[in-house]
């Protein structure tokens, strides 16, 4: 297991090992919401269809990882918060998306390094699009 950055990588995209990773790791992460039942709340907010939650997240984190910016290119700006306020997100349903994200990267070899940096700010942006309580 990889446990520093490779010497040719420039990104984060790049030592994720590009869209295929990315890929794999969001259908993961879907995957896991629908199936475990320690993610329920988190599902609850995600409604009916995840399809359109699966390509976005995608789309967002080719961007956000230092790959091809598809989401800003379609949407603008992500404006997380923002585009979060409609859904009740509070410590519970943070708690989950870390937990479930971190399963989904253990489970998709997101090498150890990497997947400690993605952790803290994955915890970071969670904790930030909190808007209620509990």
């Amino acid at each position: 297991m990889e446990n520093t950055i490779p010497e040719n990588v420039t990104t984060a995209f790049e030592w994720l090992g590009g869209e295929d990773k990315v890929r794999a790791l969001v259908e993961r992460f879907y995957d896991l919401m629908d199936l475990e039942p320690a993610y329920a709340e988190l599902r609850a907010v995600h409604g009916s269809d995840l399809d359109g939650a699966r390509q976005k997240l995608f789309w967002f984190l080719c961007g956000w990882l230092g790959g091809p910016a598809y989401y800003t290119e379609r949407f603008g700006h992500p404006r997380l918060r923002a585009r979060h306020l409609p859904f009740a997100i509070g410590i519970k349903e943070r708690d989950q998306w870390v937990a479930c994200m971190d399963q989904a990267m253990r489970e998709t070899g997101v090498p150890e390094a990497l997947r400690a940096r993605l952790h803290e700010s994955f915890m970071n942006t969670a904790d930030w699009m909190r808007n209620k309580g509990g």
